[in-house]
């Protein structure tokens, strides 16, 4: 432990506690990607960045083409975790009490009348919201309070959902036409805004062949809710040196065109940058996917692997940008290019 505490540069080193249950975590990591594997080809980016989320108790907002195993990615991860799982086709007809509940009559053994609450699909460990863009914004905002406070108001009372929560939502990025787009300050409620891509050639010859023929094969809990709750807990613990901590918020101060820390390229291209919780995102991000990669503290990679999906939804490029054809993601990789150069 000696050597730990050197190399933490400012940060309190973890108990012998910690780093066995670290340990333990990306022992466990790496059998439930074992297991997710037996159903889903590739994506292996896309499913850490969901875990590394739920540990970091965030929400996702997930952008893909239709037909990209969304659903079956996130229904899988419910049951390699043996939490409950409920999807949610957001419709422009939707209403708040179809995703929360609602109050119904009911005749009681006496004969009496009485109200009684029956819940919604909110009531589970992992929603998937699916293209909630599509729902207008009253009921959006339904969602958004339970992804907030982890809890919803119904006939004026409050009532606490299951631990863990987690929401993902998705988007379809080829229709728009009929939809509602989620403003900015609802989408900085997302910790992250993760691409689906196509799969390789390799891949998507991997998924013709095991998935044209016998029955694909189950999926077996790798681990469940009360040991979730721990590994947030852990997570929230992991020490971080002090020149991370200067880095999240250097990261997220040149983003914003007006700072004085911004580069020219951000002042040039960019209308408005991160805000202040950006930064906890940052920080939280890297202590999950640190430790997700056995690491007992974190460290610069872990910073810079969660700063795309961290970012990316929190820069909104300019006119200038858009006709450069220069978007968000690359203002992130850039920043993260001139902060790679200043530490060399």
């Amino acid at each position: 432990m000696e050597s730990l505490n050197k190399a933490n540069n400012g940060a309190a080193a973890p108990s012998e506690g910690d780093v066995a249950v670290i340990d333990e975590l990306r022992t466990t990591y790496n059998s439930m990607k074992s297991e997710m594997a037996k159903v889903i080809v590739g994506q292996d980016e896309v499913v850490e960045r969901l875990l590394i989320a739920i540990l970091s108790r965030g929400h996702a907002l997930l952008m893909g083409v239709p037909g990209l195993a969304k659903t079956l990615m996130v229904n899988s991860l419910s049951r390699v975790m043996s939490l409950d799982f409920n999807r949610i086709q957001f419709t422009p007809d939707l209403m708040p009490s179809d995703i929360t509940g609602t109050d119904i009559l009911q005749e009681t053994s006496e004969g009496r009348r009485e109200f009684e609450f029956v819940k919604g699909p909110i009531f589970a460990n992992i929603i998937l919201a699916d293209e909630i863009n599509r729902t207008p914004p009253k009921t959006q905002s339904a969602l958004l309070e339970a992804m907030q406070e982890h809890h919803v108001t119904v006939s004026g009372r409050i009532l606490p959902l299951p631990e863990p929560f987690f929401v993902l939502a998705t988007q379809n990025p080829i229709e728009q036409e009929g939809t509602y787009a989620l403003p900015e300050a609802q989408l900085d409620r997302f910790m992250f805004f993760v691409e689906v891509q196509y799969p390789d050639r390799d891949e998507e010859l991997r998924i013709a062949r095991e998935t044209t023929g016998a029955a694909s094969q189950t999926i077996e809990p790798k681990v469940n809710g009360e040991q979730i709750l721990k590994y947030q807990e852990l997570v929230e613990r992991v020490p971080v040196p002090d020149h991370i901590y200067d880095l999240a918020v250097d990261i997220v101060r040149a983003t914003r065109p007006a700072s004085d820390d911004a580069p020219d390229f951000c002042k040039k291209l960019v209308s408005w940058g991160a805000g202040p919780r950006a930064i906890q995102y940052l920080i939280r991000g890297a202590k999950a996917r640190a430790v997700l990669h056995g690491s007992y503290l974190v460290r610069q990679e872990d910073l810079e692997a969660v700063a795309h999906p961290v970012l990316r939804h929190r820069i909104i490029t300019n006119f200038q940008a858009q006709a450069e054809g220069t978007d968000s993601t690359v203002i992130v990789e850039k920043l993260l290019d001139q902060f790679r150069d200043a530490s060399a």
